[in-house]
């Protein structure tokens, strides 16, 4: 393989002073909102459509796998682009890289409320994705440039809670910008509400952000980062070449040149691990550092995640194409439907939190058992109402898996993270936050692709939807039973 294509800059930052036309300490919970704000809009747009989807579908017409890659779009680009997202804040400054991702991602915003055909608007989920990547991993950083070591507790204490909060409300709210049509524009509002929302962030964080917020760079000196572009092209041809073919397979007819696709996509990823090996070795900065896959625990840590967060798609596929296009639910209908489950989520969240330090990755399983419970719920629930299933019929295996859900996704990183040296931190971090984004989008295509082929396309057919999601819930359980049995292979507690 040739030598990487790189690009090289120079920043010179004054990281000792107080910037000019910076903030200053008064300002900083200002500059802290409008940090949150990039990481609520990213948040709710890798959610809010997909009770959306199945709406968009009916507008803007297309196969079933527009459902999927309305939400894969955004899960796939993310991860893409997360593995450089990182990198490109350590080069030009981290309040510059999230301003600049925040402006792209409004405008990005602007063209998913203008899409006129389901290409545009898969592309433009694309783009948004990309751009939350690169506002995302700034978040962190910037918090932990804004304040003292003795505020971090409560900076911390105010984003998890609104954070989750949003994750809750976010569907909800989805289906009811949906449900009243404002100024007729429909699915449009969920995309379009960014672009007040973030111009107002942008033009506080403009005011109110640290000039200095950057990393790596010594006081006064010069920095100078490099982009591995050949490994983010490896990265990214081969998380495309895997999600690709579970999305398009069944409407597609599963031809053979999906298949060498998927085939392909192998080898770019051995290629991808190979060429970090080698620019390693050069003396060059890999965009992953390969000693982080030598940790045993950590590598079955990201195969857990993979699995875990594929489960989350089978939810999607369950909860929202069911509802709406099987039972006839409104957006409205199903969004407050599916609300159990988001609460229940923040319940287990705070469970997962404070029993993470005792208990270990024994709350993982405890949690995977929680939510299969609420999964087998949800199955038994529809094998026994059928089409008549309704709401409440729902609402007690929702709330329990939710539970479940969030008592494993909150401890999970510092229990993967648990035998990572410091050094490695930022590859480690930035690779699990990549294969859970990857994980998501292989669940929704992959449970998609289960689901839909027990539809057969021939529309709103309540028996045969029943049947698909009952099927659905049965992958999902599986599952969560090889998130399991991996998770023995986790580090037994979480780092401190």
């Amino acid at each position: 393989m040739s030598a990487a294509p790189e690009i090289t800059y120079e920043v010179r930052e004054s990281l000792g002073a107080e910037p000019a036309g910076g903030a200053g300490r008064k300002w900083r919970w200002v500059a802290f909102g409008t940090v949150v704000t990039a990481a609520v809009m990213d948040l709710l747009d890798s959610t809010i459509a997909q009770v959306a989807a199945p709406t968009i579908r009916s507008e803007l017409g297309g196969s079933y796998a527009v459902i999927e890659w309305v939400t894969a779009a955004y899960a796939l680009a993310m991860a893409v682009g997360l593995l450089t997202g990182g990198r490109l804040g350590d080069i030009f400054g981290r309040r510059r890289m999230l301003l600049a991702g925040m402006a792209g991602f409004v405008l990005a915003s602007a063209a998913c409320a203008a899409a006129q055909n389901a290409a545009e608007l898969i592309g433009a989920r694309a783009v948004q994705g990309l751009l939350g990547a690169v506002m995302l991993p700034q978040v962190f950083g910037l918090i932990r440039d804004m304040f003292a070591a003795h505020e971090m507790g409560k900076a911390f204490g105010v984003y998890g809670p609104v954070m989750g909060l949003s994750a809750m409300l976010g569907p909800i709210a989805s289906g009811g910008l949906i449900s009243l049509d404002v100024l007729g524009t429909g699915w449009r509002a969920i995309f379009a509400v960014n672009v007040p929302v973030g111009l107002a962030a942008l033009v506080l964080g403009f005011r109110t952000l640290p000039k200095a917020a950057s990393a790596g760079a010594g006081t006064g000196g010069t920095r100078r980062g490099r982009l591995d572009l050949t490994g983010a092209l490896l990265a990214g041809v081969a998380m495309f070449g895997l999600v690709f073919p579970l999305a398009q397979g069944h409407s597609l007819g599963w031809p053979a040149w999906l298949l060498a696709m998927m085939a392909g996509a192998v080898l770019a990823l051995a290629g991808f691990g190979w060429y970090q090996v080698r620019r390693q070795r050069a003396g060059r900065d890999p965009l992953v550092e390969p000693s982080v896959f030598r940790h045993r625990p950590y590598l079955a840590g990201v195969v857990f995640s993979v699995v875990f967060t594929g489960s989350l798609g089978g939810i999607v596929m369950i909860f929202n194409v069911f509802l709406q296009n099987g039972l006839g639910f409104t957006p409205w209908h199903s969004a407050v439907t599916t609300a159990p489950w988001a609460a229940g989520a923040f319940v287990g969240s705070a469970i997962g939190g404070i029993a993470m330090a005792r208990l270990g990755r024994r709350v993982l399983h405890a949690g995977l058992v929680v939510e299969a419970a609420g999964l087998l719920g949800i199955y038994a629930v529809l094998r026994g109402a059928g089409g008549g299933v309704s709401t409440v019929d729902l609402l007690g295996p929702m709330v329990v898996g939710g539970i479940g859900m969030g008592m494993v996704f909150v401890p999970l990183f510092d229990i993967v993270m648990a035998g990572v040296r410091p050094q490695e931190m930022g590859s480690a971090s930035g690779v699990l936050q990549t294969v859970n984004s990857l994980g998501m989008s292989l669940g929704i295509a992959g449970i998609g692709a289960i689901f839909f082929a027990q539809v057969g396309g021939l529309g709103q057919h309540v028996p045969l939807y029943l049947h698909a999601a009952e099927w659905a819930a049965l992958a999902t359980a599986a599952l969560l039973a090889a998130s399991f049995v991996l998770g023995f292979r986790l580090p037994r507690k979480a780092r401190s």
